[in-house]
């Protein structure tokens, strides 16, 4: 099983009271005026959820970039 690492950027700063609304996200603006939302989520329904709420917030989503890592238990 992989794991997958997101890396999703929006136009303009998301204030952190927000963070519920991105699961597990981290919510990390930049000084070029836009928000990187950083980590991994359980599935790629979840990712889906989240690209909902960038969505419904009328937030500009800008990219997405993946990775993909070894779980913990394929390592052993």
């Amino acid at each position: 099983m992989l794991t997958i690492h997101y890396r999703i950027w929006t136009k303009g700063h998301l204030d952190p009271s927000w963070q519920e609304w991105f699961e597990t996200l981290d919510i990390l603006p930049e000084a070029s005026g836009r928000t990187m939302l950083c980590g991994s989520l359980a599935d790629q329904a979840a990712l889906y959820r989240v690209l909902l709420k960038i969505h419904s917030l009328g937030l500009v989503l800008l990219s997405l970039e993946t990775d993909e890592f070894p779980s913990v238990q394929e390592k052993q």
